[in-house]
């Protein structure tokens, strides 16, 4: 990838443009770890709802030691799984929880990546004004009702990356199993490690030049 592209994902003067785009490469990845790791933890890490439900029924039933890890620790586990797996499925929930809110708060909220029911809705209020009919004319202050084919657009896209990084990641982990995870992995650190060097290297450049002034004021003083 161009390295100009990959700065304007994560640029700090946002367009709708660069929004899309990083959405895209987020939605992506969190489909694939999403179904990567039901296979692995039998639980959607994404799916908040479902989450919080299973800790209400757990609180309802009893099952406090499984409530303590979420809810996401079921009695088929093994023994040797006791600490992989509620850690495993904490880190998953805190990877979307994370770049969910990222993306929300660079986009001003116009877009968000790993809430899929809210897109699916805003896909049905779209096609719901799509098909429409005006039948009276405009009046005053009243408008006619019409589809917003960019946001449409932008949501089957973003939908549909999910999907396509759901099939890869379940895919992927049937089969080399964890493994599956490095080349996600990999693919957020190219998109992140453009915007991390600019900031970086600027400062070590003036920490390496402090250094050097320093020392030449040492050997200066010292010769006098």
């Amino acid at each position: 990838m161009p390295i100009a592209y990959l700065r304007s994902l994560t640029a700090r003067q946002r367009t709708a443009y660069s929004n899309r785009q990083l959405a895209g490469f987020l939605c992506f990845v969190a489909g694939a770890a999403n179904a990567g790791g039901f296979l692995a933890v039998k639980q959607y890490t994404s799916h908040m709802s479902g989450i919080v439900s299973a800790m209400a029924d757990d609180l309802v039933l009893g099952n406090f030691a499984l409530l303590l890890c979420f809810g996401l620790m079921g009695a088929q586990l093994g023994l040797k799984q006791w600490l992989f797996v509620p850690a495993t499925v904490m880190l998953l929930c805190f990877m979307m929880g994370l770049q969910n809110a990222m993306i929300t708060k660079v986009s001003n909220a116009e877009i968000r990546t790993t809430h899929v029911t809210g897109m699916v809705t805003d896909i049905g209020i779209e096609l719901g004004k799509l098909c429409y009919w005006n039948w009276a004319p405009p009046l005053g202050n009243r408008r006619p009702v019409t589809a917003n084919h960019d946001k449409l657009r932008m949501l089957a896209l973003l939908v549909g990356l999910f999907f396509g990084g759901g099939v890869v990641g379940a895919l992927a982990f049937n089969g080399i199993g964890y493994t599956a995870t490095i080349p996600l992995a990999a693919l957020l650190l190219l998109v992140a490690l453009v915007p991390v060097l600019d900031d970086l290297l600027p400062r070590l450049f003036l920490l390496l030049r402090a250094r050097r002034l320093a020392r030449r004021s040492r050997r200066w003083g010292r010769r006098r």
